[in-house]
């Protein structure tokens, strides 16, 4: 069973950054892909970016490509979301997703693991 924990969440302004960071426990993190998703209030829950068990491969959907990061770091069991040119329709509770497979599928429901969620609002 892997625990996943969330942190970096807060407010920032519209043109501001934030990072995300998951910290993993329970499992052997290298051998998950990991990823990040958001869900807005009212809507469901979106795909924003993911990493290879590796880290050597990542992918971003269209929304945040070009303006977040995704990383991790198998020695400190941690995957991190850089949010850089922040955007009010970015504001969301951010999940972190672990996947058994080699990567994480853009649909929430074949992640394997979730966090409880970190709250992102961005203001104009």
């Amino acid at each position: 069973q892997v625990q996943l924990v969330e942190s970096g969440g807060g407010l920032v302004q519209a043109g501001g950054s934030l990072r995300l960071s998951c910290a993993a426990s329970g499992g052997t993190f290298s051998s998950y892909a990991m990823g990040w998703f958001r869900q807005a209030p009212g809507k469901e829950r979106e795909f924003a970016a993911g990493i290879s068990r590796s880290g050597s491969a990542t992918y971003y959907s269209d929304s945040v490509k070009g303006r977040f990061t995704i990383s991790r770091d198998n020695a400190k069991n941690t995957v991190y979301l850089q949010m850089n040119s922040l955007k009010p329709e970015d504001t969301a509770v951010y999940y972190c997703a672990a996947d058994r497979s080699s990567a994480v599928s853009p649909d929430p429901k074949k992640s394997d693991y979730w966090g409880q969620g970190t709250q992102v609002t961005v203001s104009s």
